[in-house]
């Protein structure tokens, strides 16, 4: 697997230089002093680097590391952030993504003068490539995992954790990565469906973090080629789709489902996890009550979201436990 944006030199001359996935080029002279990070995956990965002294603001929903987000200011929520605040704390940068963050708040934040440094991985190895970034961005130079790296100009400045041991916590990432996708070739997948919401009833399409999380651990996402169709009555197949022309620019990834196409897609495995939606044990009730293999075989399980959803250091550390759980469901 190539890594698009992984382990490079983050010093060219005296600055950091880094591309996000908007395809924005941003540089510092220095390591950033002042961080704000409106995702909670972005959060838990810049603490797990060292960044704990650095972090200015953070959203609501960034609550992990529990013992080290205390205390770090709140600036809102994913979807509704506080700019005026944010501007308030002067950072020398804000951590956003693509489809966490609203397309307003970030057009604001530009429109503030603020350099936002914004992501998008659709896939695991994409969280460790922009895990290796963010260690880039707090002065973390580093060659492909078992080469020598070289300390940047000045050290990383404020960081409350070891530059080795923030290497070390990037090559980790590559070597989970790496041993999972060896690993997934030894055993055929078995068929997963994973539900985001109950009430519309929506899932992943294949394009999604989530279904290669899902395929990186032994399963297959049965729903990776159904695509979310517009409008509405199109997606329960009830009206004709509109034709691809007309749906240009909307996102198609999380189609909404019915219960009828569940059963005819024959899930081995249904993963409930406990966001973004918290499925209750009334909703793995109605799942257990369908004629599905999971459901006969006793394999409607809840499980952990932030395995599944959250990119970067945290997903990396989720891999055991979700490969634990597809593992005991097959026959």
């Amino acid at each position: 697997m190539a890594f698009s944006t992984g382990w490079g030199p983050a010093f060219a001359g005296s600055f950091i230089r880094i591309v996000d996935d908007r395809g924005r080029k941003h540089e510092w002279r220095t390591p950033p002093r002042r961080i704000v990070s409106l995702v909670p995956s972005d959060t838990y990965s810049l603490l797990r680097l060292g960044a704990r002294d650095v972090l200015v603001g953070r959203t609501r929903y960034c609550v992990a590391p529990a013992e080290d987000v205390e205390g770090i200011e709140l600036v809102g929520g994913t979807k509704d952030a506080d700019v005026d605040r944010i501007a308030a704390l002067a950072p020398d940068v804000v951590v956003a993504n693509q489809e966490e963050n609203s397309k307003r708040d970030i057009e604001r934040l530009d429109a503030a003068g603020l350099r936002v440094l914004v992501s998008f991985p659709k896939r695991v190895a994409d969280g460790v490539a922009h895990l290796a970034r963010l260690a880039r961005l707090l002065g973390h130079t580093a060659a492909p995992p078992g080469a020598p790296a070289a300390a940047p100009e000045g050290g990383a400045a404020g960081l409350s954790r070891p530059p080795d041991a923030a290497r070390e916590q990037v090559a980790a990432a590559y070597r989970a990565h790496a041993a999972a996708e060896a690993r997934r070739r030894d055993r055929p997948p078995i068929r997963a469906f994973v539900p985001i919401w109950m009430d519309p009833l929506m899932t992943v399409h294949g394009d999604t973090f989530v279904s290669d999380m899902l395929d990186l651990v032994g399963a297959q996402n049965v729903f990776e080629d159904r695509p979310r169709r517009y409008p509405l009555a199109a997606d329960l197949g009830k009206a004709p789709p509109l034709p691809p022309e007309r749906v240009q620019g909307r996102d198609v990834r999380y189609p909404r489902v019915t219960l009828d196409e569940v059963i005819a897609r024959a899930p081995e495995i249904v993963l409930l996890p406990d966001e973004p939606h918290a499925f209750t044990d009334a909703d793995a009730a109605i799942f257990r009550s369908l004629d599905i293999p999971a459901a006969r075989r006793g394999h409607v399980i809840r499980c952990d979201g932030k395995d599944l959803m959250w990119y970067g250091a945290r997903a990396l550390e989720g891999l055991s436990r979700l490969r634990e759980i597809v593992d005991a469901a097959r026959p």
